[in-house]
């Protein structure tokens, strides 16, 4: 009888842990998400990879705008064996010869403009791989905590269903109770065991996924702290939407192609224009004074129905579907920033019901339960019944906070703002 002391400690525990919770004491677990999180950055390979693509394109861009390579060519004109110049004849002669291409003046400087204009969409390309590698760290480290959170909220309701089975033994002993009452209380324990079971494989999986994302060992140890405060989102939607609209990654890749494409198409008319071609030779000739030349060559697009204007169609072309696809990513975005701001409103008022009505409530009413059970005024069955509720709205608990978290990476990913840590 000795352990049936332990009882109201533990249903006291629960409403005291609650509170304890929804206020947001416990925040041990923000400097270890950031630790993780650093690590990814740095050894994830998708985001490595997208890093090293931004370097890439930022290398072209100099080269972009870069006049081509000269030519230097040297000839001579005599006698071939043995190679010397002809006494007498002013065509026999060495000749050196520099020979420079000089683009349409500002093809060059678009074509510096293009490379730098995809330079900077591959930069909001890497930022946008970045965002959702993060963002699926934060998701696996949250589905780790709610299995180890709900593995406690099972092994402390074991604990004490093993209380009441020793109750209901008891009370079973005296003439008090029913024998059923212990099967019933042992059943319930076993039933335990099969949830434990799940949690324990969905713990191990969200493990696998977080040392996957840090390229590292999936056995590798993961600390995940007792408690998480829930955090605030002090914003409202429609200034989420402007922070979503101006610092989006796939909204700000979007305006760098239109950039890139609005671009091509001053290129493409460019196109129109010749281009240039200088020489200047040397001569050198035996016997008799040295030479000089200089010759200046133009390459007219003749052709241009036939090449350049197909190019412009097609430049244009491309400008009307990077334009028509930032409209389509605008146009969604609203939804994608709704749906888990929805989410966020809803589940902080379920935590605030839970944690300061519902659990408390219910806890009282196991309390009430026991000592009515003791006193052999009350069944067993409204006692399991009744421990049964605080469970189901303990774990219920912490599966909203978890989605309200999972809402605001979500949030997080879309506006760039530092919300879920």
């Amino acid at each position: 009888m000795n352990s049936t002391k332990k009882l109201p400690a533990r249903t006291h525990w629960v409403v005291g842990s609650i509170l304890f919770f929804f206020l947001g004491v416990a925040n041990a677990r923000a400097q270890e998400l950031d630790a993780l999180v650093q690590e990814l950055l740095e050894r994830n390979p998708s985001i490595v990879s997208a890093r090293r693509g931004v370097d890439a394109r930022r290398a072209q861009v100099a080269s972009a705008g870069a006049l081509p390579e000269p030519s230097v060519t040297f000839e001579t004109m005599g006698n071939l064996l043995p190679p010397t110049l002809m006494a007498g004849d002013p065509s026999s002669a060495r000749v050196l010869r520099f020979t420079q291409e000089f683009p349409f003046p500002g093809k060059l400087k678009l074509q510096g403009q293009i490379a730098s204009a995809e330079a900077d969409s591959q930069l909001w390309r890497y930022e946008e791989v970045r965002r959702e590698r993060v963002a699926e760290l934060k998701s696996a480290y949250y589905d780790l905590f709610l299995a180890q959170k709900l593995t406690d909220v099972l092994e402390n309701t074991r604990e004490l269903l093993q209380q009441f089975a020793e109750i209901s033994e008891s009370q079973y002993k005296v003439g008090k109770g029913a024998q059923q009452d212990v099967i019933k209380a042992e059943l319930e324990v076993s039933l335990l065991l099969d949830r434990l079971a799940g949690l324990e494989r969905d713990r191990e999986s969200a493990k696998a996924r977080i040392n996957t994302l840090l390229y590292r060992s999936p056995e590798t140890p993961v600390y995940v702290p007792k408690e998480i405060s829930m955090p605030k989102l002090p914003y409202t939607l429609d200034e989420l939407y402007k922070k979503a609209t101006a610092n989006n990654p796939e909204v700000r890749r979007n305006q760098k192609e239109i950039e890139r494409s609005e671009l091509g198409v001053a290129l493409a008319k460019k196109a129109f224009y010749p281009d240039f071609e200088g020489e200047f030779a040397y001569f050198n000739r035996r016997d008799l004074p040295e030479m000089y030349g200089l010759m200046v060559r133009v390459k007219i697009p003749l052709y241009f129905w036939r090449k350049q204007r197909p190019e412009l169609e097609s430049a244009a072309s491309n400008l009307l579907e990077q334009r028509s696809t930032y409209e389509n990513t605008i146009s969604g975005l609203y939804f994608r920033l709704k749906d888990p701001f929805l989410k966020t409103v809803t589940d902080a008022k379920l935590l605030d019901l839970y944690g300061k009505s519902i659990i408390p409530q219910a806890t009282l009413a196991v309390e009430s339960s026991i000592a009515s059970y003791r006193a052999a005024t009350g069944d067993f069955l409204s006692l399991l019944s009744n421990q049964q509720t605080v469970l189901e709205y303990e774990m219920k608990y912490y599966e909203v906070l978890v989605d309200y978290c999972k809402a605001m990476v979500e949030l997080e990913s879309l506006t760039g703002e530092r919300l879920a840590s």
